[in-house]
């Protein structure tokens, strides 16, 4: 089955054919070129979904991946990024594959086309101007033939004409033979060139067209091949990242089996664990028996009975829980003296005044009266270091040893804060230890530069590692004072040992009593007495355990002060003691007599001699 036999008169319908066909591959290479388009636009799009849903740098949604739920999110958009990738690869291996090589081979097809039917018209140009000549020659021989008829025919009548001249007989006889000789020539001519010609078409229909038709169909043959071997790669393309697929869809799943309810469940506890107990049963609150309304003249801590009637007159439900009372209020309310200093007596012994000075007890109100005025006006700060913490809560930075948290999460912060400084310790350190190899350098090749340049690198780089190094045992000093705090699961509640009543002091409150602790609202009242304790003791302690206030100078007792409200202390005549704390224009003096009391008197009762350093500080 040849084309050069089967086809050798239909040139013009293989001329169509053909190029039908290197349209058909163009249209295949415009389909694959599509293609690669979208599969480069669907990666992109994945890629972009991948990095829309990714966590942001050192934000919140940073802090959530650590869940497994998460973590396997994450997986996936991971995953799902390299799946994105694999398109890519479909992408540039059916480019570089299927549409670079075909275009390379449609430019090489149309050339060869193009000659093989260059050759074919040629041909053809050749049998038509062989067959031109024979034409010619054939009709110059019939029209010899003609004429030399005709003159034989004059010859005839010439010769039978009896007027006719001998001479003009013997020149009719020489035109027809002249005539005869040509026709005799043209017929040789013909005869030639008919044999020619019949040679040629022989060589043109049996040789050179079918040589020319058979190349033609064997370049068909190729393009068919071609896109055929052209589509196999199509599918060994995308066949090739099918395993590379699987596996991250393998990957999507095996994150999401990864997946742990019990782990995210545990940290969940470990990013909200307080440290704190529940709180304990509720008392029963009878209110069928009479109750007091008004506060008796001893102190709150003297007469616990009578707090209980004034607290429940200040708030209506008893049941309610520590979170939903102001820390710092309670604090000033039950330890600062609120009323003006009573002023010195007159005579030099308060004794001997029947009517002697009046302590901050005289002028005692009503419980529930001050619960109003603490409503209504902003808690009294007594030092500087209680200042200084108030400010930065409300300016949102909170304090250093992250004390306004819970036990559990002050410790997780306190050792992030250790890790994160020991990083830097590191960093540091390889930084000394790269410029001290650079001295050394330096040192054998002077050329290179002067050793002596670093050093005051070195020494910079050496304060910063003992800045360093002195954070870090500050935070491990907290860190350890609170796991050491940090109570067993199990054990019973703080609240209700009687450990507060051995921590009843007045110095532990003085100046802890208006911090700011948000961490205080963690546990619910049990029993007034216990919880006037707890209130003054146990959530300084907790979360504002600061050293004592040093001594700035000492004073004398100028009168005799009894001091039985709370905050305030006794103190005889002529007794030397310490000040803490100078009068803050309220005309109360901060003292210490030991370490275990301290308390406010009145300004005028004592005489007060700072320390120079006290005074220049």
């Amino acid at each position: 089955m040849s084309w050069g036999t089967e086809l050798w008169d239909q040139f013009d319908n293989l001329e169509k054919h053909t190029q039908w066909g290197i349209d058909i591959l163009e249209k295949y290479i415009k389909f694959v070129k599509e293609r690669t388009e979208i599969e480069i636009s669907y990666a992109k799009q994945l890629r972009n979904l991948s990095k829309k849903y990714q966590p942001k740098r050192n934000s919140k949604e940073e802090e959530e991946y650590k869940y497994t739920s998460c973590k396997a999110f994450l997986s996936t958009l991971n995953e799902m990024n390299d799946y994105a990738g694999q398109h890519e690869v479909i992408s540039e291996n059916m480019t570089s594959q299927i549409t670079v090589e075909l275009t390379r081979y449609v430019q090489e097809l149309k050339q060869e086309r193009k000659s093989h039917f260059h050759d074919g018209r040629k041909a053809q140009q050749h049998i038509e101007t062989c067959w031109k000549q024979l034409e010619s020659s054939k009709r110059r021989f019939e029209r010899d033939c003609k004429e030399a008829d005709r003159a034989q025919q004059y010859f005839e009548k010439m010769d039978a004409d009896i007027n006719v001249t001998k001479a003009d007989v013997e020149k009719a006889r020489q035109q027809a033979q002249l005539r005869h000789q040509m026709a005799e020539d043209s017929k040789a001519d013909y005869s030639t060139t008919l044999q020619k010609f019949n040679h040629e078409q022989h060589e043109h229909y049996y040789t050179q067209i079918p040589s020319i038709f058979q190349k033609i169909q064997e370049m068909e043959e190729r393009r068919i091949v071609r896109i055929g071997e052209s589509m196999k790669t199509y599918a060994e393309v995308d066949r090739q990242v099918i395993p590379i697929i699987g596996k991250c869809l393998d990957g999507i799943a095996k994150a999401a089996e990864s997946i742990d309810q019990k782990n995210d469940s545990q940290l969940v506890i470990e990013a909200y664990k307080s440290g704190f107990e529940p709180p304990g049963d509720i008392e029963f609150e009878d209110y069928t028996q009479p109750m007091k309304r008004t506060i008796s003249e001893t102190s709150l801590s003297n007469s616990r009975g009578d707090s209980k009637t004034e607290l429940k007159f200040g708030s209506k439900s008893k049941g309610k829980l520590w979170p939903f009372i102001k820390k710092n209020k309670l604090m000033s309310l039950l330890t600062s003296p609120h009323q003006p200093p009573p002023p010195p007596p007159a005579s030099a012994s308060p004794s001997a005044v029947p009517n002697g000075p009046q302590s901050p007890k005289q002028q005692k109100e009503p419980l529930s009266h001050r619960f109003n005025e603490f409503m209504t006006s902003k808690p009294k700060i007594h030092c500087f270091r209680s200042l200084k913490r108030g400010l930065s809560l409300k300016l949102g930075a909170g304090p250093e040893d992250f004390s306004n948290l819970p036990p559990e999460q002050r410790r997780k912060k306190l050792q992030q804060k250790v890790d994160e400084l020991n990083k830097e310790i590191q960093k540091e350190m390889d930084q000394r230890d790269a410029i001290t190899k650079m001295k050394d350098v330096y040192i054998k090749n002077p050329q290179m530069g002067d050793p002596g340049s670093l050093d005051h690198k070195l020494t910079e780089v050496g304060q910063n590692i003992e800045k360093l190094r002195l954070e870090v045992q500050k935070f491990e000093a907290w860190l350890t004072e609170v796991e050491g705090r940090l109570p067993i699961r199990g054990e019973h509640p703080r609240r209700q040992s009687g450990m507060y009543e051995a921590q009843n002091t007045p110095s532990v409150n003085n100046c802890a009593q208006d911090r700011e602790s948000p961490d205080g609202s963690y546990t619910e009242e049990q029993s007034q007495e216990n919880e006037l304790k707890m209130m003054a003791t146990d959530f300084d302690d907790e979360f504002d355990d600061e050293e004592p206030l040093p001594t700035i100078g000492t004073c004398k007792a100028l009168y005799t002060f009894e001091g039985q409200n709370e905050g305030t202390i006794s103190i005889a005549e002529g007794e030397i003691l310490y000040v803490i704390e100078e009068d803050k224009g309220d005309g109360w003096t901060r003292i210490r007599r030991n370490e275990d009391e301290e308390g406010y008197v009145p300004t005028s009762y004592v005489e007060v001699y700072l320390d120079k350093n006290a005074k220049d500080s």
